[in-house]
This record gives structure tokens, sequence and C-alpha cells, in this order.
């Protein structure tokens, strides 16, 4: 597409005259049918919002296509107004604009819609089922004409999809704040929420969807690398998974990077998924080595490579749960325990409209029973968790590691009255640990997270210079450092070193890595000068996923290892978020939902341009600082220890850090003692 064609992208809502409706694409994959159970005034109101975007004398004609919408798909997305383009990052220089921070959004938007890296397109879509960038396509084209009229004193201002304008503002402010699904705690409930969808005003964001920094599966191939390896590490007592196999489920936009993530591991990875376009698209890319229907096969397969010790990624085109009990069978035949390592990466955070399919019914007549028997689909999904909990406790028992990869998995089962309880454990604690209890929170706790960057130039010479540089920067700082710190840069700088051959960019060219404070700064300040230099020759985007040490409260997720009661409090990611904005960020996003559901966390990301300017230098070292800082001190307080050596050790470096920290109590005796009555 040409800069003119841009231009025109930017120019706001096509009207004249009204682009022909080109309906759903066959070609795409498209987001299963809403249930919301509107009452006809509900219905009117959806449809009376959703004009409000188009001028009056247009609405005999688009009300009732967009109401058909309403009834067929449960909810309005104007696929009238579906771009006629190739949606993808474009080089920033290419967008219309008065200031190349708004650029930078665009690009950065554009890339959440590509479909390449866009679960459903169509609906705005960009992972987890329903993560959406906006709620319909009206949004898209208002925010793209405020991007390119913005300029540095003006800041856009999105309320869940909703451009509410643009709003006087300052040089050093964000120039967007997005808020995303921010509902009254008491009717922040999957009912309320899918009504409220349905009418337009509320949108669920997910994480990096709706907050404009999604990558494309990169960033979860990585975090998944990292888990699968330090499982390993802390269940298995090994450094080297061949031989080991690791049995989990799904394959879309999120979860289909764990079939890329084992190879990489060096483990066997065996995937089951039910929907056969994501299994054979996970195929054609290459990250699955071998696909099958049939579980003969699934178990020759698994039994030839533990003997070959050579890694495997092999896609089990069924139910999961069926896999789960054949395993479990070929235990009590043989004595034989075939897997090593469990989870599962369903979408259950949504489990009722397409997150996890039920054992009992084919994929089609799941499908059709979600909207034509909402609660009968429910009975079943309950009934074939218990049955996947049942053969999981089974293979456990044996000796199988198994742990809830933060999909709402173990939260969901318990719902559904699995025998998931553990005893004596808290409201976050289950039979199984979270992936975050276990292994991610030890490494949130020394303030390494995912810290990602794009070079908006589209230009892959520019992210191999990138990566030269973190790969320097890392082995510098490696040098001096704790066994526990040179164990995640020695992970990282392996990483980065074979990103390019594992062939991980779809989409912007953008990179991941997991860092800490010091890392993220000193990686951050070297691109800025080697943006200064020309050494690269565009602005760069430095972001994260929510899912980080400060981003997200989430009790079953990010949270999860907090236990002195405030796993359940948000103050975190909300201070993050406002902490963010004026320390530099250049748009910030804060959201109901994400990762395990809606109603069950707030998570707010960032996004800051690096132009090579010294005030560029100035807000990186700021807001870096402060968006680690912020959940180490934190996790200190809530007691962890190694959250305590992280945040002292940072204090010695930054005379302007002064943060409380907790006294702990050395006898248990002494409660004991003051509560007796």
């Amino acid at each position: 597409m040409s800069s003119s064609s841009l231009a025109a992208l930017c120019k706001g809502l096509p009207l004249n005259p009204l682009p022909v409706s080109p309906g759903r694409d066959v070609q795409l994959p498209h987001a299963p049918m809403r249930t919301p159970d509107l009452s006809l005034e509900e219905e009117k109101l959806a449809l009376q919002n959703s004009l409000r975007y188009i001028p009056t004398e247009f609405h005999d004609i688009l009300a009732p296509e967009f109401a058909e919408e309403l009834h067929q798909y449960g909810h309005i997305y104007m696929y009238r107004f579906y771009p006629q383009i190739e949606m993808r990052a474009y080089p920033i220089n290419d967008y219309p604009c008065k200031t190349k921070q708004a650029a930078a959004i665009m690009h950065m938007i554009m890339n959440n819609l590509d479909p390449r890296v866009a679960q459903f397109p169509q609906e705005l879509v960009t992972y987890g089922g329903n993560g959406q960038v906006f709620s319909n396509w009206a949004q898209f084209w208002l925010v793209m004409h405020y991007l390119s009229e913005m300029t540095d004193e003006q800041t856009l201002i999105m309320y869940s999809g909703h451009p509410l304008g643009l709003f006087p503002s300052h040089r050093d402010a964000p120039r967007v704040v997005i808020t995303n699904g921010m509902v009254i705690p008491n009717y922040s409930s999957r009912e309320e929420y899918e009504k409220m969808f349905a009418m337009g005003i509320t949108m669920y964001g997910q994480m990096t969807a709706g907050s404009y920094c999604y990558i494309g599966p990169q960033g979860i191939v990585h975090g998944t690398v990292l888990t699968v390896m330090n499982a390993g590490r802390r269940y298995l007592g090994l450094n080297n998974l061949s031989g080991k196999v690791f049995v989990t489920a799904g394959l879309g936009g999120m979860s289909g990077a764990q079939a890329k993530a084992a190879v990489i591991a060096g483990c066997i990875g065996v995937i089951a998924e039910i929907d056969a376009i994501p299994l054979k698209k996970r195929y054609q890319q290459g990250w699955l080595m071998q696909i099958t229907n049939n579980l003969d096969d699934c178990i020759l397969h698994i039994r030839e490579a533990k003997k070959k010790r050579k890694p495997l990624s092999l896609g089990y085109h069924g139910n999961v749960v069926d896999l789960w009990e054949r395993l479990v069978h070929e235990f009590e035949s043989t004595g034989e325990l075939l897997v090593d390592l469990g989870s599962d990466q369903t979408s259950l955070h949504n489990p009722y409209n397409g997150g996890y399919y039920p054992v009992q019914l084919s994929f089609e007549d799941a499908n059709n029973t979600i909207h034509s028997d909402p609660q009968t689909f429910r009975k079943l999904v309950q009934e074939s968790l218990r049955r996947q909990v049942r053969a999981i406790n089974k293979l456990s028992d044996q000796g199988m590691f198994f742990w809830d990869y933060g999909n709402a998995f173990l939260l969901e089962a318990k719902r559904a009255g699995a025998d998931i309880e553990k005893s004596g454990g808290g409201k976050t604690e289950f039979r199984y640990p979270s992936y975050v209890q276990h292994i991610m929170g030890d490494i949130f706790s020394l303030g390494f997270g995912p810290f990602r960057w794009v070079c908006t130039s589209s230009d892959p010479e520019d992210l191999s210079v990138t990566d030269l540089i973190a790969t320097s920067v890392l082995e510098n700082l490696s040098k001096d450092v704790m066994e526990s710190v040179k164990q995640q840069y020695s992970d990282n700088i392996d990483w980065i070193k074979k990103a390019g051959e594992h062939k991980l960019v779809v989409g912007s060219q953008a990179r991941i890595l997991y860092s800490d404070q010091k890392g993220r700064i000193s990686i951050a300040v070297a691109i800025n000068k080697a943006i200064a230099e020309g050494k690269i020759k565009a602005p760069v985007v430095v972001s994260r996923d929510h899912h980080d040490v400060s981003g997200t409260d989430s009790p079953y997720r990010e949270t999860s290892n907090i236990y002195d009661g405030s796993a359940f409090c948000a103050d975190m990611a909300v201070q993050n978020f406002v902490g963010d904005s004026f320390r530099g960020a250049t748009w910030v996003a804060l959201h109901n939902g994400g990762g395990v559901g809606w109603g069950e966390v707030i998570n707010g990301g960032f996004g800051m341009v690096l132009d090579g300017s010294e005030e560029a230098e100035k807000r990186a070292k700021m807001m870096l600082s402060w968006d680690v800082a912020n959940g180490v001190a934190r996790r200190c307080w809530s007691g962890n220890t190694r959250a305590y050596e992280t945040i002292c050790r940072t204090m010695t470096e930054n005379s302007g850090l002064r943060v409380t920290l907790p006294f702990e109590v050395q006898d248990d005796s002494v409660l004991d003692r003051a509560l007796q009555k």
C-alpha cells in the first residue's frame, strides 16, 4: 500500500460513498458467536450506540445491517468498514502525522490487526479468543484520524475502544491514555460483560491487545521457553530436557507458542488442539514437526522420540481430555509413565464461549451448542474439566509434574467441582501450583520480566543491530552479579543470540527478552544512542508484556505468590499505570481482565518511543526504573526474600530510592500466644 493510501486511511470513516460491505471473509478465522442474551430494550440500546458513529442520513441503510450482525454474531463489528487494504505495520515514515510518537502508535495498532498476527482480524481480536484492539471498525478509523492530526501538546483518550477525543496536554504527557473494562466492581461479572460488550459500552482488551503492544507469537514463545526450562530445573533437577515429555493443550494465538518453545527447550512437546485451522497453521509455519489425529500414532511417536532423545513438537488433532485419559491407560496397562511435565494453555479465561471445548462433543457440534444451548454447553465443559483433572491426578500420583499455566485452568476446574483442592491452602493455592508460584515468581522477584522493542523502520537490519546491542549490554552486566541473576542473564543472552535462526518475527520487526531494571535501562539507552548516531534508521518503541513484575495484579497468576493476603488488591497495577504516565511513557493502558479472565485481574501496560533525543534517554531512565522497582518493592513488602534482596541492592545503586522494608516475625509462637484466649 502506498503512503497516499495510508493518508486516505487517516481521513476518517469512509462515508461518501459508503463502502460495499464485504461481510465475513471465509479465508480468515473468526471469533465464536457470542450469546449476550439481550432484552429488546438492550438490543435497541446496542443499535443506538453503534449508530452514534454514523451520520443520521445513513441510519436507514446501516441500522438493519448492524441489527443483523447483533443477532447473528452477538456483537456489532461493522464489517462494512473493514479496511480493504493490506493491514500490517508500515515503516513509520509512511504514516501521515504531526508527531512521530503518533505514527509509532499507528504502526503498533496496525501490527495488532495484521492477519498474520491477529487471531480473528475481522473481529479486531488479537489473541486469547476475545482480546480486542477496538470494539468495532468505526473506532479504528476514528483513532487513525485522531493520531494523524495529533500534536505534541494533545492526548488521545480511549474509553474501552472508544476514542473520546483529543484533549490539550503538554509535550511530556502521554500521547494516548487507554482504559479498558473499568467496570464498577459489583458489576464486573462475566454475564454483565457479555451484555455490556454487546451494547458497545465496554471492551476486554486482554493485555497487549488493547494496549497496542502485541508483537506476535515471539513474546509467548520466549516466556514459554523460560517456563519449560525452569520447570525442568525445579521439578526434574535437569538443565537438559532431552528425552523428557511435556504434554499440554492449545495451538491458537498465544498457546501455539508451546510447540516452538518445546523444541527450543530441547524436549518432546505433545500439544492437543481441537481446531484444525490453528493446528495446520502451526504445522505450515514449521512450529509443529508432526501432526496426527490418531491416539495410537500419538503414543507411538512419543515412544520413538523418547528412545531417540531428540526434540519433537507433535500436534494431536483431538481433545486433550482423550489424550490425558489415553496416557493413563498406557500407564495402567504397561506401567510406563510417558509424560514428565504437564500443563494446559486453552483459553479457560473464556470457558463457555469457545475458550475450552468439552470432550463429549465434536468441534462442530460444540460450536453449534455454544449458541443454541449455552446451559447444556456449560454443564458439558464442567464435566469435561472434571474428567481432565481425574486423569492428571492419576499421572501426577505416579511422578508427573503438572502446573497451571495462568489460563485459569485450576480456577475453572475448582468451580466445576474437580478434585483440585489443596489441604490447608489459601485462596490462591490448589493441588498444583501456578507457573508463577513455582517458576516465574522467583524471576519476577529478581526484577526480571518481558522487556520488548519494535523497530518502526520495519527493516530487519535495524532489528539485527538491536540484537547485537542487547547481547553486548547483557554480557557486560553479567560479569559482576549474583548467581541467580547471572543464570537469568545467561538464558537471555543465549536466547537473543539464537533469535534470528528461530525465525520468530511475525509482523513488526520486534524482539523480546527477560531483563531486570538495570538491563532494561541499559538496553534502552544504548538503542537510543544508536538511533542518534544513525546506526538505527528510525525510532524504536520499547514496551513489555503486562505479565511482568509490576504490571499486573492477578491472584491466580502474576500475584499468586503474594502470601500476605494482598493478592486480590490492585494497587500495584494502578500505581504502575499512573506512575508510568508522568515519568515519560508515550502511551499507557489500564485494563480489567487479561490472562485469567474478566473480573479476575487488573493490569497496566505502556509504550515508549525512543527517537535518539536526550529527552528520550531521560524518560527511559526515569520510567523504566519505576516500572520495575514498583513491583519489586511490593513483593518485598509481602515477605518475598528475593525481592527484599533485590530492592535493597537497588537502593544502594540509587540514592533517590527509599523503600519501606518489612520486619520479619522470627518466631510464629509469638502470634499464637498473642491470639490465645
